[in-house]
This record gives C-alpha cells, sequence and structure tokens, in this order.
C-alpha cells in the first residue's frame, strides 16, 4: 500500500508542474490585458506601467514563471490583482463552498444511481428497467442552467408556502451568521482551523448549532440536486451495465445452486465485482464536480471555486486563475490516489499485486 501511494505521489509531480506550466503559458495568451481589466476606465498608460511593475508583469515571461514557481514551493501562491487579498485566503474561503456543494451531490448520485442501477440490472428488459434507463438519459440532456432556474421556480416560487418549500439561492439566510467553532471552543485561529470553519454543515455540527445545520442543508438541497443529475444517470448506466455483466458469471450460477438467498447473491456476491467500474465513474465524477460547478454556483449564487474561478478569467486575474486551477489539479490527484486505494479493498487481484 505504501509503494502504492509513493507511486502515485511521485507520478503526479510531472502532472502538476505541466498543468502549471500550461495555465501560466494559456493565462498570459489571453486577448486583452490585465490592467485594463482591472482598472478599466482608470487604466491610462502610467497607471498601467506601475500596475505592471508592482505586480511583476513587466518581467519576461520565463522570469514571471520562474518567480511563480518558486513561490508556489514555498506557499505562496500570489496576491488576487482584483480583490486585493492572497490568493491563498481566497481558497480557504471558497474552495470548502465547492466541496460542500461536490459531496452532497455526488452523495445524492450514489445514493440514488446505484440502487436503480442495481434494479435496472436485476429487471433487464422491465418496465422498470425501461423507465430507468429513459430517465437517466433525460438526467443526462438537461443543461444544468436549465435544471437549476426550474427547480428554483418549483421549490421557491410554487411550493414556497408548503413544508417542500426551499430556499433559492445562498449559502446561509440572511442575517445568519453563525461563529466559527475555534471562537467557541476558545482556541486560537488559523489557516486550517478556518478552513475547516467554512463549511457551514461541519462548524453548525461543532458549536452544536442544529438550527444553523437545518438553514445550511436546506440552501444546500437544490444546487447539490441540479449538479448531481448528470453523474447521477452516468452511475445508474453503469451501475446497471456492469452488474449485467457480472450476473452471467459462473460463480453467481453457482452461488444460486447452493441454495443462497436472491439477495445474497445479487448483493454480496455480484454487486461487489461489479463496483470497480462504478469506482472509477465516481472519482472522475467529484473531480468533474469541483471543476465544473461553474453554473450551479452562479446560478445560485454560491461564492466558490468554479464562480471565483470564471471571475478571474474574465478580469485577467493571473493569480487566482493559476492559484485555483493548481488547488482543482491537486484535488484531483487525491481523488485518484483514493480511486486507486479504493480498487484494493474491492478486488484481491489488484490487493495481491
Amino acid at each position: 500500500m505504501t509503494r502504492l501511494v509513493g507511486r502515485r505521489l511521485l507520478s503526479s509531480i510531472p502532472v502538476l508542474f505541466g498543468i502549471l506550466l500550461a495555465t501560466f503559458a494559456i493565462a498570459r495568451l489571453l486577448p486583452g490585458d490585465a490592467c485594463e481589466a482591472a482598472l478599466q476606465e482608470r487604466a491610462d498608460p502610467q497607471t498601467c506601467e506601475d500596475f505592471n511593475r508592482r505586480n511583476g508583469f513587466d518581467q519576461p515571461i520565463l522570469t514571471q514563471f520562474g518567480d511563480y514557481l518558486g513561490d508556489v514551493f514555498t506557499g505562496d501562491l500570489g496576491d488576487s490583482v482584483r480583490f486585493r487579498r492572497p490568493v491563498m485566503d481566497l481558497l480557504v474561503e471558497r474552495l470548502p463552498v465547492t466541496l460542500q456543494l461536490s459531496a452532497a451531490a455526488l452523495l445524492l448520485a450514489v445514493v440514488v444511481g446505484v440502487p436503480l442501477g442495481v434494479i435496472a440490472g436485476y429487471r433487464q428488459n422491465s418496465k422498470t428497467d425501461v423507465a430507468t434507463i429513459v430517465g437517466a438519459n433525460v438526467g443526462v440532456s438537461i443543461p444544468v442552467f436549465v435544471l437549476g432556474l426550474v427547480l428554483q421556480y418549483l421549490f421557491a416560487k410554487e411550493l414556497a408556502d408548503t413544508p417542500f418549500g426551499l430556499p433559492p439561492s445562498g449559502q446561509l439566510t440572511a442575517g445568519t451568521i453563525p461563529e466559527p467553532f475555534y471562537d467557541a471552543w476558545g482556541l486560537e485561529k488559523n489557516t486550517v482551523f478556518d478552513f475547516v470553519a467554512n463549511f457551514d454543515l461541519l462548524n453548525a455540527v461543532l458549536i452544536w448549532r442544529w438550527d444553523v445545520f437545518v438553514d445550511a442543508a436546506q440552501h444546500l438541497v437544490l444546487p447539490a440536486l441540479a449538479l448531481s443529475t448528470i453523474p447521477m444517470a452516468v452511475i445508474t448506466r453503469m451501475t446497471r451495465s456492469s452488474l449485467l455483466d457480472v450476473l452471467g458469471l459462473d460463480y453467481v450460477r453457482t452461488a444460486r445452486a447452493k441454495g443462497l438467498r436472491e439477495r445474497v447473491v445479487v448483493v454480496r456476491h455480484a454487486l461487489r465485482n461489479s463496483l470497480l467500474p462504478v469506482v472509477t465513474v465516481l472519482g472522475l465524477s467529484l473531480g468533474t464536480l469541483i471543476g465544473g460547478a461553474i453554473l450551479t454556483e452562479t446560478i445560485f449564487n454560491l461564492t466558490g471555486v468554479g464562480k471565483t474561478l470564471f471571475d478571474a478569467i474574465q478580469g485577467r486575474d493571473y493569480f487566482v486563475v493559476q492559484g485555483f486551477t493548481l488547488m482543482v489539479a491537486v484535488v484531483f490527484v487525491i481523488i485518484n490516489l483514493l480511486t486507486d486505494i479504493l480498487y484494493t479493498f474491492l478486488d484481491p487481484k489488484v490487493r495481491v499485486s
């Protein structure tokens, strides 16, 4: 296990370096000027000259990249030109929003998608199977921004005065600002504690504020539902297909011949061996959710990684683009590593090798 983790971490170094280099180059090849995007009508030649000198943009590209690479190795991702704050502070503030949303969406996709895929695969060619496949195709086909607006209209307007009414946007109800857990516990603030405190659900549990937990959960339902439809459909179809392949194997027929209950045969024997492709899809889906939540965060007014990265690209905020892209790449590497580790528990052949 240790050798596997070590090999994966070593192989990720050139990947991260390549992503950093490509992001650095592409950000500066985009049309437009960082000074004009940041200062807009206040941008004049003298002001832009001072702006470029202050941010190091007047240096040769290779010199800029070398300086930035040295700063990254020391944990300094630079300062945002637009927000005039360190990029690391923005990450600590906004990455938890995207991680919480992505985790909730993936959890919903797994809880619904895997059972649907099992039922559809076990009852192949039945009405249930056909309805599941049609529903999965519809889920893949509906754009997130369309589904998000429809959900807002239904649950925030039409059902607003019913028990099914849900808030249309935001993370918490206006005026609800819970204290960070480190203040409640009498701890000294640091970057790690601040990062954890920005997970609204987790922070509410740590300070025993169940009213805040319920409020944060209600605000999370609609964006998580909108974001989960595509991975849910993919997981359903993958689970069905993989289970169908396994149900026709000899060891499944042997298990049935021994008189085992059908539920035990399907769940304990067939499903476990059909989960490897599903686990691969889960890893890819979580990485995609983290990097691709731009539309969802915009529609539901969530200030996370996707929305911040989109605004930074529009505003030529190079350091934010580079820092956030690097962090998303690191999350991808960690997810792939966890997926490989999970393989060793699901497949004995991988564990032996």
